[in-house]
């Protein structure tokens, strides 16, 4: 994110899915008990993470979500049936789906009707008939609808976000937690899976997602649009814009497919006419530098969100497509290009370790500023250093944040990417450019489409390296206050 400046699987025959979510999920069947449900136990409730411990759930391994949905912006209704594909990571009696205040009309797992109960606002609870064998894949069938609930708070800024209802229709930027304000999901980046949403809109309004827009038609007065992202993907970067946009295509100079959609209000805008071209540089270059880039297309979208009611410009790196919601410039568009490797394919393993998102993206701005003419990656560190900004009112002081623990409230604090990135040039001065750049290399492509903690980043810096480096990542990330010596 960032903020405005101020094995096989089987097919599935969910009859609610069109043909081209079907043939993505998966209907193997559990196995039948051969034991009463005493010899079963519930998945856990959460993950644990220390900032949010109740999102994501255990017991289960999501392996595709597949959202058939319709939306009427002059009501702000969501309707949806969704279905999920998962494996059972032990013999389970019962589970749990994060999934904030919708309506839930039916649950089905394996084609039967489910027991679901709600606990607290975002626990949906689901007994199947039948207990779920260990390793044993299902299916699980949520009919739904309501009006999804917009978050807010001091998290992203005091913004809007999550499923953002914007003057033509809707806009959705769910990190850390909003995927499960408009489709149920096991809402932690530890549980990756495929995607595809089928979305119906208003015939003169285009639903934009991620990945490949593999159909769409027109029938009556409503137009429908099926994305599908084929890469393992967490579901807060799970996105759809619906409203008015032109629509762009093409393929960048190393053969990737691009898609890029833009509001005509602000189509003219410099930034984005701007925005697919520099979209299609920083996809091809960076992977000169980081390694292939890790999804099969790329693009953008670009809204005209800063307006009242919503007021909201920051930009989100949405998976394999990013969300800009106003016009935004070059370094906005590398820093989210960037995300690709770090944040959608390396994604934190706790939301505490924020930084191995936030402060590489930063370094990343820098570094593309560097090789382009601009200042240095160092002279944008020492100036850093000099004079860090000031943090917006309330917030705590730029050397005060534990980049490597913020705390939940100060995760997305500019700290956390500008001393994150700072750490990332300091390493770089300390073990030169070929051990740096073997070392983020190595990084991508070690934790593809997987997590990863800091002291797993600290560690495989200290193997490549060749030196003991505790005390330069004690001083740059565990500790509060301006580091003098490391």
């Amino acid at each position: 994110m960032r903020p405005s400046r101020q094995p096989r699987r089987p097919r599935g025959t969910g009859r609610a899915l069109p043909l081209a979510l079907a043939a993505v999920s998966v209907v193997a069947l559990a196995p039948a008990a051969s034991a009463d449900r005493a010899d079963y136990r519930p998945g856990a409730p959460g993950l644990g993470d220390p900032y949010f411990p109740e999102l994501g759930n255990g017991g289960y391994d999501v392996r595709h979500y597949g959202v058939d949905a319709a939306y009427d912006p002059a009501t702000d209704t969501l309707r949806a049936t969704a279905v999920i594909s998962a494996r059972a990571t032990h013999d389970l009696s019962r589970f749990n789906l994060d999934f904030y205040k919708m309506n839930v009309r039916s649950v089905h797992v394996n084609g039967k009707a489910a027991e679901f109960t709600r606990t607290g606002e975002r626990e949906l609870v689901i007994t199947p008939r039948k207990g779920l064998r260990k390793s044993s894949t299902f299916r699980v069938t949520v009919r739904y609808d309501g009006v999804p609930e917009t978050l807010s708070g001091p998290i992203v800024f005091g913004l809007p976000y999550g499923f953002v209802h914007t003057p033509d229709g809707a806009s959705v930027s769910s990190e850390p937690n909003g995927a499960s304000t408009w489709f149920p999901a096991n809402d932690h980046p530890r549980d990756k899976a495929l995607f595809t949403l089928k979305m119906s809109v208003p015939k003169d309004l285009k639903a934009i997602g991620n990945g490949h827009l593999v159909k769409q038609w027109t029938k009556g007065d409503r137009a429908s649009f099926v994305w599908h992202e084929d890469s393992p993907m967490a579901p807060y970067l799970a996105t759809v814009a619906i409203g008015r946009f032109n629509v762009s295509t093409t393929t960048t100079g190393k053969g990737l497919p691009q898609l890029d959609a833009v509001d005509p209000d602000v189509a003219a805008h410099p930034d984005a006419v701007a925005t697919p071209r520099h979209t299609t540089r920083a996809t091809d270059e960076l992977a000169d530098y980081f390694g292939r880039y890790p999804f099969t297309t790329t693009g953008s979208i670009t809204e005209n969100n800063l307006v009242p009611p919503i007021n909201i410009g920051y930009a989100l790196e949405t998976q394999s497509r990013p969300i800009y919601h106003r016009p935004r410039a070059e370094s906005t568009v590398v820093h989210e290009i960037g995300h690709q490797w770090f944040g959608n394919s390396v994604s934190t393993h706790r939301w505490k370790d924020i930084w191995l998102n936030e402060g590489w993206a930063r370094f990343v701005e820098w570094y593309w500023t560097e090789r382009h003419g601009g200042q240095s990656a160092q002279v944008s560190f020492q100036q850093t250093y000099d004079n860090p900004p000031a943090p917006p009112p309330g917030r705590p002081a730029f050397w005060d944040v534990v980049v490597a623990d913020p705390t939940r409230d100060q995760m997305f604090h500019g700290a956390v990417y500008s001393r994150g990135g700072m750490t990332l040039q300091a390493l770089r001065q300390k073990i030169g450019d070929e051990k740096f750049f073997r070392l983020a290399r190595t990084w991508v492509k070690q934790k593809k489409y997987g997590t990863a903690t800091t002291e797993e980043f600290t560690s495989l810096a200290e193997k490549i390296a060749g030196q003991d480096l505790d005390q330069f990542f004690r001083v740059w990330l565990y500790q509060p206050g301006k580091p003098t010596s490391w």
